[in-house]
This record gives structure tokens, C-alpha cells and sequence, in this order.
């Protein structure tokens, strides 16, 4: 803990960094509502990974297969999502922002192809005008190449980790694949910034015995 309101949690993998923030908050984090649902959460939580991969072992054994299917259908389906209230997915915002035929993951690779020190190959997930009741977990991409790896700095306003955000991780580390493989560099580490690391109350039994599974298997 940095101090009485950030924490910082470095791991190796996406798949300990989901386990070690969701044990946080269950042991550290203060009660908390989000949609009318109480939580318990911890505020201003950095996770930084320093070997990030999309195929993780750890999130493949324990995690819900069906979120982890449902968050790569946000990331990779034009479609709108029900569950969010009809609101454009995230493979919209990525690669059709604004519904303007802007993909902004190319962007990205020809801004860094163009300029592999450039330090503003940052892209956003909101689209202001029209996200007027839904506003997207995770807002802000930005990568960076530095030592010769593609680094990832993503800023997200609340993530769920008893039940999602393993899946968020994965699609986040799957898009700094995508790009480093476009521009023939190497990942770097993958950082997180979570304003609200959280776990809804009626899922603290579930990822406490999520966690005593780990664990175990350790």
C-alpha cells in the first residue's frame, strides 16, 4: 500500500494479478454501493504486470468461462451489448469509434510504426456525445515502446474482480499482443490504474472460494 488510499500490486502474470487485488479487497476494502448494489471496494489501485499474456493459466483454471466469453464478445462483436443497456460494445469503440469508421487499434500501430518514441499513441474508449448513461469501465489506452517492448497503461473508473475483471485483463493483454505482433516489437508490462477495484457483495463467498481453490492448488 503506497498509503491510506492507493495501492499499488505488481505481479508476474494477469492471472496473479486477479488474485492478488480480489484477496486485497476482500481483506482491505471499504463498503461501497455502485448501481444501487453494495460492494466492497479499495480506491485508486495500480496492478502492473510485468508478463502479460492473454492465454493465462491461472485465469484459464478458475475463472468463468461464460464471463470470459461474454468480455471477448464485448471486445470483438460490433454489436451493441443488452446487458449494458444496449450500449456500443467495446469492438465499436476500438474499431468504429463513433460509428465514424475510425479504428483506432491501427491508428495506434501506424502512429508507433510511424514513431516508435512517441509518447501519445493514446486512444479512448468514451465517446462523450453519445455515452450519456453508460460510461465505459476502462476509458483510456495508452502505448508506449520503451527498452524495445510495447508497454500498456490502461485507466479503467471501476472494475469488478470477484467476477469480471479477469476477463477485462485478458482482453487487454489479447490488444497489446495485437499490436506489438503489428509492429514487430515485443511486450513490455501491462499497468492497470482502477479508480474502484471492487467485488459486489454477493459474490464474496464465490471469489473467497475461488481464492481457497488457488490456493489449494498452489
Amino acid at each position: 500500500m503506497a498509503d491510506d488510499s492507493a495501492w499499488f500490486i505488481a505481479t508476474d502474470t494477469i492471472g496473479e494479478s486477479w488474485m492478488a487485488v480480489a484477496a486485497k479487497i476482500l481483506d482491505h476494502g471499504d463498503r461501497g454501493e455502485y448501481d444501487g448494489l453494495a460492494t466492497r471496494e479499495l480506491i485508486m489501485t495500480t496492478l502492473h504486470v510485468t508478463r502479460p499474456h492473454s492465454d493465462d493459466a491461472l485465469i484459464g483454471r478458475f475463472a468463468d468461462p461464460e464471463r470470459l466469453d461474454w468480455m471477448h464478445r464485448n471486445f470483438s462483436d460490433p454489436a451493441r451489448v443488452v446487458a449494458l443497456g444496449d450500449a456500443d460494445s467495446y469492438a465499436t469503440r476500438l474499431y468504429d469509434y463513433e460509428h465514424r469508421g475510425l479504428n483506432q487499434i491501427q491508428w495506434v500501430v501506424e502512429r508507433l510504426r510511424k514513431d516508435p518514441s512517441s509518447r501519445s499513441a493514446t486512444i479512448t474508449t468514451l465517446q462523450p456525445l453519445t455515452d450519456t448513461t453508460y460510461i465505459p469501465c476502462v476509458s483510456l489506452l495508452d502505448f508506449f515502446i520503451t527498452r524495445e517492448r510495447l508497454e500498456l497503461v490502461a485507466f479503467a473508473h471501476s472494475i469488478d474482480f470477484g467476477t469480471k475483471g479477469f476477463a477485462n485483463l485478458v482482453e487487454l493483454a489479447y490488444l497489446q499482443e495485437r499490436v506489438g505482433e503489428s509492429i514487430a516489437v515485443d511486450v513490455g508490462s501491462l499497468t492497470m490504474i482502477v479508480k474502484s477495484a471492487h467485488v459486489y457483495e454477493s459474490d464474496v463467498d464465490l471469489t473467497r472460494g475461488i481464492l481457497s481453490l488457488s490456493a489449494e492448488a498452489s
